[in-house]
């Protein structure tokens, strides 16, 4: 379970994505045309700069996005306090989204399948969404910036060939600087990969505590599948990576162990960036000293739910 705080000064409630979607999304050849935002402009929630929002992602037992839930049903907690909720909302806002591809020469069977996910994940995302692509092998590289336009994504995709190492941690420590300019204040990266780093420059300390200082959502989609007994350690270590990187931020980490899956987990994490509650709280403890906050969100039980928030975050101190 995982906690994400996000500062800001506003915040532009809408209604969430139709949930029937999400279990249309079992089927990757199903073809669903993604609602277009109404043209009305909704109005800004002015709240204090020490308001602490918290994008919430609630998902069933079989991985569908759980809408309608109300105000009552979550409680909020820092460093142990319960927090009394002074904003909540149900939104389908624009993200700005990277998506991080692996391209090492361990890809070379999976890269069809891998384009097919990824057209998956625009189809369902929103349509005002911006993207941009960074591919990595032995280093990584931006080859296609900021863009609201899918299509420039999906052709890129239909050019990349798999050689080389991975030097995953690189390319996500790129994606982050790349994520300070967008449009957005709701950001997340998509990680395709088959874990393993080999030819980082970066730590993994290193890139964890960066993750800690930031706010975006990082979903990590891992192909490992069955491999022989001389590489299980580097393929347990990879995903091991994998999942840090998910859980420190908020997001999630899913295993893909058959290639056909792909595409339907691609599927499911458009969907769920676009049905993520906000909640927004004033710390009861108005000190601010720069120190690490944990956070903790509970949903009211009753059903099989599994919640998903970042641990806690750094303030930014007096």
């Amino acid at each position: 379970m995982h906690a994400f705080p996000w500062r800001a000064l506003t915040l532009v409630s809408a209604a969430c994505f139709f949930a029937s979607a999400a279990s249309a999304a079992d089927d990757p050849r199903v073809s669903i045309t993604p609602r277009t935002r109404p043209a009305a402009v909704h109005p800004d929630i002015r709240v204090d700069s020490n308001l602490v929002l918290i994008p919430v992602s609630v998902t069933d037992s079989r991985n569908h996005a759980v809408t309608g839930l109300s105000r009552d049903a979550f409680h909020i907690f820092e460093d142990k306090t319960e927090q009394a909720l002074v904003q909540f909302a149900c939104e389908d806002a624009p993200i700005s989204v990277g998506i991080v591809f692996d391209a090492s020469s361990s890809m070379l069977d999976k890269i069809a399948k891998s384009r097919e996910a990824l057209g998956q994940f625009l189809h369902f995302a929103n349509p005002e969404d911006e993207f941009f692509l960074v591919e990595f092998s032995t280093r990584p590289r931006l080859t296609v910036p900021f863009t609201t336009d899918p299509g420039l994504i999906r052709t890129r995709l239909l050019h990349i060939g798999a050689s080389g190492t991975t030097a995953l941690l690189d390319a996500v420590s790129l994606a982050m600087d790349r994520l300070r300019t967008a449009h957005y204040p709701r950001r997340a990266l998509l990680v395709l990969s088959d874990g393993g780093d080999n030819h980082s420059r970066y730590t993994e300390t290193e890139l964890r505590n960066r993750i800690r200082e930031s706010d975006l959502w990082i979903y990590t989609m891992g192909i490992y599948g069955r491999r022989p007994p001389n590489i299980q350690v580097e393929s347990d270590a990879g995903q091991k990576l994998m999942e840090m990187l998910a859980e420190e931020s908020g997001g999630r980490h899913y295993a893909v162990d058959s290639l056909v899956d792909l595409p339907v987990v691609a599927a499911r994490i458009a969907l769920e960036l676009r049905n993520q509650y906000v909640l927004g709280y004033q710390p009861a403890d108005s000190r601010r000293d720069g120190k690490y906050h944990r956070v903790q969100v509970k949903v009211v039980a009753g059903r099989h739910l599994t919640v998903s928030w970042r641990p806690g975050y750094y303030d930014a101190g007096q």
